[in-house]
């Protein structure tokens, strides 16, 4: 085999890239989090055989993978003169967040005034989505966007582009170089878009088709099959869209859903043939196991009976939610009828990169409704919950051995008010429930990524608070 396609053979099968990293080890003490399956049975009690918590652990990474975790007294005498030691307590080591929704070009309309669902995509989101029409701007931003989210602890999302093929491109390239696991597909518009937005049917699929021949599986880089939703294409581009989720079986498919109800009444008028809106997505052969349906909010029970059988999920996504005024979801009576949910930003409606503060969202939305909302199963929800929801349990989502090295540490004394409320935590599910609301960037000590420092905070040293 050639060095090229010896190098070629790695970046397909997932490999970690990089002469610096063959062969690298590295390990982080500290206070350690991982889960192993749902921590919350159905009656809302809590499993504590569905997670893994040390005090003082230490977790081994090499060549982009975990090879052991366990307690540091056991680990440190067996770990090898080679391995780079990061001792970062007193921060909490767990697996790097998962985003299922979110839009890189929208990084620049976020916190924009005033609007609902359809004013904002025409008054801020097109006009935003146009500029990446220009290749430069589309990698700039890119890069910008990955930094965000490395900034903020999440290691993999599931990104929209914008209709530009190159905008994808430009995506991908950038999180190729940065080793991170990412899923991200050109968005498809035939209609109700402005000028310079808008592809075809037959132009959408051949673009999509060339992105996933190109970069699905390339690395850690996967495609998703990605129509904005139902106002924006026609019959015959969801068609082809789902043409293409049937030809490439183990390629994502995203799009928005019932997220708010002028748009449901315009779907129906665009749709009269359809029972409702998931019948839609539906008729075009677009639900499956592997189909990502944002918001979900205004269901009939005859919807959420059939994303149950087909196995498709919805993101929920509370910030985003409660800025356009769309909503508040039903996240109990969803997975009461067996759907599959995951949590997500939604940048840039949703207002922060934060999953600690779309946490923080959630548990509001969902205890206005008086349903339960709690922390350790939250932390689950942006890690193992969300890998699963993806398929992707075995590479992201935990720390078990094997598994990819994507890697966050929370500061418990990252700002003064967090600092003080930790000393008074009694237990794990305090302080998990006191990072989910009083965090944010400023908690996240340091991201990595295949088992490389991506990101790490810096910040003058703090002078402990008094006790009162």
């Amino acid at each position: 085999m050639t060095e090229r396609a010896a190098k070629d053979s790695r970046i397909r099968s997932g490999e970690p890239r990089g002469q610096d990293q063959q062969g690298q080890c590295v390990a982080l003490r500290g206070e350690i989090l991982t889960f192993l399956a749902d921590p919350e049975y159905p009656n809302g009690d809590l499993n504590p055989d569905a997670w893994q918590h040390w005090s003082d652990g230490l977790v081994i990474c090499r060549n982009g993978r975990i090879e052991a975790i366990g307690p540091a007294d056991q680990l440190l005498p067996l770990l090898e003169t080679d391995c780079a030691l990061h001792d970062v307590r007193p921060g909490l080591i767990l697996p790097g967040f998962i985003d299922t929704h979110i839009h890189f070009p929208q990084v620049d309309v976020m916190a924009s005034y005033g609007e609902t669902l359809m004013g904002w995509l025409n008054q801020y989101t097109f006009p935003t989505e146009q500029r990446l029409a220009d290749a430069t701007i589309a990698r700039e931003t890119a890069d910008f966007f990955l930094k965000e989210l490395l900034r903020n602890g999440t290691t993999s999302a599931v990104v929209y582009g914008t209709v530009h093929a190159h905008s994808v491109q430009a995506f991908f390239e950038a999180s190729e170089a940065l080793n991170t696991r990412m899923i991200c597909g050109k968005v498809l518009m035939d209609r109700h878009a402005p000028d310079g937005l808008r592809d075809t049917a037959e132009q959408g699929e051949r673009e999509t088709r060339k992105l996933i021949e190109t970069w699905h599986g390339r690395g850690r880089q996967q495609v998703v099959i990605t129509p904005r939703f139902a106002v924006t294409s026609t019959p015959e581009q969801l068609r082809s869209a789902g043409n293409l989720l049937r030809e490439y079986p183990d390629v994502y498919l995203q799009t928005h859903l019932a997220e708010n109800r002028h748009e449901i009444e315009t779907v129906r008028g665009l749709f009269p043939e359809a029972q409702d809106y998931v019948d839609v997505y539906d008729r075009h052969r677009l639900l499956s196991p592997r189909s990502i349906f944002a918001h979900g909010i205004h269901l009939s029970d005859r919807e959420r009976e059939r994303l149950s059988q087909s196995g498709s999920q919805v993101a929920f996504c509370p910030t985003s939610n409660l800025f356009l005024g769309s909503g508040l979801l039903d996240l109990a009576g969803l997975e009461a009828a067996g759907v599959t949910t995951s949590i997500a930003t939604d940048v840039g409606a949703g207002t922060s990169f934060s999953l600690l503060q779309t946490l923080a969202e959630a548990y509001k939305v969902t205890h206005l409704q008086h349903q339960r909302f709690s922390p350790v199963k939250a932390f689950y929800r942006i890690t193992l919950g969300n890998a699963k929801s993806l398929g992707l349990e075995a590479q992201i989502g935990s720390l078990a051995v094997g598994s990819e090295a994507d890697l966050v540490v929370l500061d418990p004394e990252a700002t003064p008010l967090l600092a003080r409320r930790m000393q008074r935590c009694q237990s794990l599910q305090e302080r998990l429930f006191a990072w989910m609301m009083l965090g944010d960037d400023r908690a996240i000590s340091s991201t990595w990524v295949a088992g490389r420092c991506l990101h790490r905070r810096s910040a003058e040293p703090r002078k402990k608070e008094p006790t009162a």
